[in-house]
């Protein structure tokens, strides 16, 4: 928790920006796992809610009512049967002190508060909700079904926060950075433990155990395997291979805020030629996004500027063809970058993709391109600004599914040599990725040590 000032300043810079009316912001409630009494640990609390209001127990919402600048903590205290089993916990009342919240009330009294805005016609703003207990409680409260809640969010709202939670704050910064040091310990575990025989799961489970003993746990499921082909692959049994390649992507979330990272690692210890001449061009692209990303200018051009700078390297190695400009438009890199160059990162790793990613990584002068296969996965495209933390996660990966599916309908043809593609179907797939902070005049990678990722670094753990 920051201090008290910190939570005062952001709820009357929100009241501000939204202008009038009532904000409901919605805590989590415990999520059961397999039966009501075994529910997902830690709790996690939702983060818009953690911004303003700072608190991480379960079952609280939060009310502004603007016109009569009135904030209110709504929640119950817990009673005796939960303070044997889990111990004592502040009223709700002193959690409300401590984030400079004037009054507090029991949830019973959350229906009257909206009852009486809505017999105003007063606008009552909540965000998009994703937790379906969340659903079910906006539909007692305000009549909006679940199917409608999504479009029926207020706008002014969700433009307020996405304003005040891209630019991050000095003490934000250093949380993050705090995450990326237990991310660089994750991430050089996992580079120990390589080795052929090793399972996946095994080396998964230890880059979690990092994450849980140092940190609050994954700021998401870790990703272990073999198989970097696949964007989400999870760790299975499966044992590493001598020449293989191990792609890890992994971070942990500590003080509210995340660490997101990425290592492609061959497994028996040394790139073979093939691997390295692939894995350097990751490296260039990767690179690169320090000399093109500042403020001012749109992740989107950052994009496709490392789009354009992968096809003239895949051109010399006879994997691409044709003019590059021309490759690129016709979305040809997508078959090896089938995915954005990063997205926004905060207290989500995906920061407030909730919101929309169209409103969170576009604005009215950048619109996301949804029709192109690659171009509709680019989470963020907008201009950047300074204090915005994004990620830099270039990768070339040959997926046999897509291979055989644009040769056979000679999608981008003009530009892909599939002779040679069809020798990649066993590569598998390399992506490298920093957390990035852009600066008054550039950008810098956060953590204050790099988890190696230089091939002779690699080589030499």
């Amino acid at each position: 928790m920051f201090s008290r000032e910190t939570y005062v300043g952001r709820r009357a810079e929100l009241k501000r920006l939204v202008g009038s009316g009532v904000i409901l912001l919605f805590g989590n409630n415990e999520a059961p796992k397999n039966y009501p009494a075994n529910a997902y640990f830690p709790f996690r609390q939702d983060s818009s809610f953690v911004y303003y209001f700072g608190q991480h127990r379960d079952g609280l919402v939060g009310v502004i009512d603007i016109d009569n600048d009135r904030e209110t903590l709504i929640g119950d205290d817990i009673d005796i049967e939960d303070i044997v089993w889990y111990g004592s916990v502040d009223c709700v009342a002193d959690l409300a002190a401590q984030v400079g919240v004037g009054n507090s009330a029991p949830m019973s009294q959350l229906r009257q508060i909206c009852q009486d805005a809505i017999a105003a016609h007063r606008t009552v703003h909540f965000l998009p909700p994703y937790r379906h207990d969340t659903k079910i409680q906006i539909m007692d409260l305000l009549a909006i079904h679940p199917a409608e809640q999504k479009q029926r969010a207020s706008m002014p709202l969700i433009r307020a926060v996405v304003k005040m939670r891209s630019t991050k704050e000095p003490q934000e910064i250093e949380a993050i950075e705090r995450a990326c040091d237990v991310g660089y310990q994750m991430h050089t575990t996992a580079q120990r433990l390589i080795r052929p025989g090793v399972t996946e799961r095994y080396v998964g489970g230890q880059v979690d155990g990092i994450a849980n003993s140092l940190a609050n746990g994954n700021s998401f499921a870790t990703i272990f395997s073999q198989h970097g082909e696949i964007m989400h692959g999870c760790p299975s049994d499966a044992p590493l291979e001598e020449g293989r390649l191990a792609l890890c992507d992994a971070g942990c979330e500590l003080d509210d805020y995340c660490s997101d990272h990425t290592r492609t690692m061959p497994v028996g210890g040394k790139f073979t030629q093939r691997q390295l001449e692939i894995y350097s061009i990751v490296e260039e692209c990767h690179d690169y996004v320090l000399d093109v990303a500042r403020p001012g200018v749109k992740y989107m051009d950052v994009h496709f500027a490392v789009c354009r700078r992968m096809t003239e390297r895949l051109k010399e190695l006879g994997l691409m063809r044709g003019d590059v400009d021309e490759a690129v438009r016709a979305g040809a890199h997508a078959m090896f970058l089938p995915h954005g160059l990063g997205h926004m990162m905060g207290m989500d790793v995906h920061d407030m993709e909730g919101l929309d990613q169209t409103n969170v990584g576009f604005d009215e002068e950048t619109r996301p391109n949804l029709e192109q296969f690659g171009t509709n996965c680019l989470r963020m495209g907008r201009r950047l600004q300074e204090g915005f933390v994004v990620t830099d996660e270039p990768g070339i990966y040959f997926i046999p599914a897509l291979i055989d599916d644009w040769r056979a309908s000679g999608h981008c043809k003009d530009f892909l040599n599939f002779e040679r593609l069809e020798t990649y179907k066993d590569f598998g797939g390399i992506r490298i990725e920093d957390d990035l902070l852009i600066t008054s005049d550039g950008c810098r990678f956060l953590g204050h040590e790099r988890i190696p990722y230089h091939p002779k670094d690699i080589e030499r753990n």
